[in-house]
């Protein structure tokens, strides 16, 4: 196994082959052996319908993978006690520069590789010789993690004006990209997908036909101070009818990195105090914790604007709802009390 190459990050473009699998994947003791597991892997990555899921279960099997190798474990052998000493050491030092890892971080980690795992077993059950007959990875140690609490960094609106004034600054580009992130709270890899002819209108309004988790399209409202940074934009481009919405600066089509960095670059011009560890996301964050105050706590209509299958990750952005001012016993002493 090619050890060099697990521990590359996926392209942004990944799409993975059976062939291309087999530079991470273990050395099974048969060739047909090796030649399923890597067709078995491929096909599970390539089911995944984000291009975002696609490239963070790839860098997450590649790093179980790398692990596995540097302690000589099998991970087609692999115990459950393999997996939990796998979640400490995260724990300890499997972040950033060594510090620990977030819990969002690991259970999303455990969750890719027992998926992985689960479509092994699933497929291979009624071979001969199974690939693997147990999930490792359905352990206790796996984080539970908190349905009511996110961990993003978000902005304040002051922050949010300084932010956007860098962008500005920046150019037309990062004026528009800032501008529909923060506006419109659209998750980064809808924002990076947009096409020009996406571009549309409705009964006097401007639209945009985003694709959202799933696969699904929908589509989102472009208020005029948006609209007017898109159009600017593309007034600079020569006005191009079709192709990507924002290109970088050398014209290929943009990428999740290449806006993870304009963020941090952009906030830390804007003298922000969390600049070095806010994301796109925290924009998205940003504009629905944003929506929710200012619609008096409308989950409705937050969920709505966020495209959330489940109202339950919505509250999630519901910062106000641990403000005691408005507790519910203040409302009911009143209404019971003499």
């Amino acid at each position: 196994m090619d050890q060099a190459a697990a521990a590359q990050a996926p392209r942004a473009d990944l799409v993975l082959t059976p062939t291309d699998a087999q530079d991470f994947l273990p050395d099974c003791s048969s060739a047909s052996q090796q030649t399923e597991l890597a067709r078995l892997t491929a096909t599970w990555l390539m089911s995944k319908r984000s291009e975002h899921t696609r490239r963070s279960y790839h860098r997450d099997l590649a790093d179980w993978l790398a692990w596995c190798a540097e302690r000589g474990i099998d991970p087609m052998a692999a115990r459950m006690v393999d997996v939990d000493t796998w979640i400490i050491q995260q724990r300890q030092h499997g972040g950033r520069n060594g510090r620990p890892a977030a819990e969002t971080s690991i259970a999303r980690r455990v969750s890719a590789i027992s998926s992985w795992y689960a479509y092994l077993i699933r497929n291979t059950a009624d071979d001969p010789v199974p690939l693997i007959t147990r999930n490792p990875a359905r352990t206790d140690a796996r984080p539970r993690i908190d349905p009511d609490f996110s961990p993003t960094i978000g902005l304040d609106r002051s922050e949010v004006d300084r932010l956007t004034e860098q962008a500005d600054a920046e150019g037309a580009t990062a004026s528009a990209l800032i501008r529909l992130l923060v506006i419109d709270g659209l998750r980064v890899g809808s924002a990076i997908a947009a096409r020009i002819e996406d571009l549309g209108h409705d009964r006097g309004h401007r639209t945009l036909t985003i694709t959202i988790k799933r696969g699904n399209r929908r589509r989102v409202a472009i208020p005029p101070a948006v609209g007017s940074a898109i159009d600017a934009m593309l007034a600079e481009r020569g006005c191009p009818g079709t192709g990507p919405l924002f290109l970088t600066p050398s014209g290929r089509p943009i990428y999740q990195l290449y806006v993870y960095r304009l963020v941090r670059r952009l906030a830390s011009r804007a003298n922000i105090a969390a600049a070095g560890s806010i994301s796109p996301h925290s924009l998205r964050h940003t504009a629905i914790t944003e929506l929710l105050n200012a619609s008096g706590g409308d989950l409705r209509r937050a969920q709505d604007f966020a495209h959330h299958a489940d109202p339950r990750t919505t509250r999630r952005y519901d910062r106000a709802r641990d403000n005691l001012d408005q507790h519910g016993s203040y409302l009911l002493a009143a209404r019971f009390s003499r």
